[in-house]
């Protein structure tokens, strides 16, 4: 990366944070690009050389977010040779070991993902979703012997509906501990 291209992303960040900042003490709604530069110390064409608006930073910082957490579930080994390998009892993605961490790091950062139960379509999930499964959830779903034709439609109910859940446990401040939401998702997904 040269200079310029990381005083570009330093700025960003900048930008990224003073959102989550203002976050802490305002509703979305009501945070402006003027302050968001303000503590974020930019001008506001420089907001502009980055965004169009509020919700291409609001995006960004929830896909940086994401991004941050996802860099910590990077495997050294190919995930396809992980997944022809496992036994299929290892191949159940919901366990502890998978939600206790994402659940923590939504609890972490609450207030931006706040955000998106009013504004769900800055978080399209689908988006988010498509790479892992391609990579992931269809080698999983073939080694399960699921129909093909069922795929897309198993992860829509998935995603839609742990989207749902996380989101409402979310804006009602985190109040249910991390370990018996897990538990909670748990019991609807695996059924022995």
């Amino acid at each position: 990366m040269n200079k310029n291209e990381n005083k570009y992303f330093n700025t960003a960040k900048k930008m990224n944070d003073a959102l989550i900042r203002l976050l802490e003490t305002k509703d979305y709604e009501y945070i402006s690009i003027k302050e968001i530069c303000r503590i974020a110390s930019v001008n506001r064409s420089t907001f502009y050389l980055h965004y169009e608006n509020m919700n291409d930073l609001l995006e960004e910082t929830i896909r940086s977010l994401n991004s941050s957490f996802n860099s910590h579930f990077k495997s050294k080994e190919n995930e396809n040779t992980i997944i022809s390998k496992d036994s299929l009892e290892d191949l159940l993605l919901i366990n502890d070991e998978n939600l206790i961490p994402y659940l923590n790091f939504i609890k972490e950062n609450k207030n931006i993902y706040k955000v998106l139960k009013n504004h769900p379509e800055l978080f399209n999930a689908n988006k988010t979703y498509e790479e892992m499964f391609r990579k992931i959830f269809v080698p999983i779903m073939k080694r399960f012997g699921l129909d093909e034709k069922w795929h897309k439609y198993l992860m829509d109910f998935y995603i839609s509906g742990l989207t749902s859940i996380i989101l409402d446990w979310v804006y009602d401040d985190c109040k249910i501990p991390v370990q018996e939401v897990s538990d909670f998702i748990k019991g609807l997904i695996v059924k022995k």
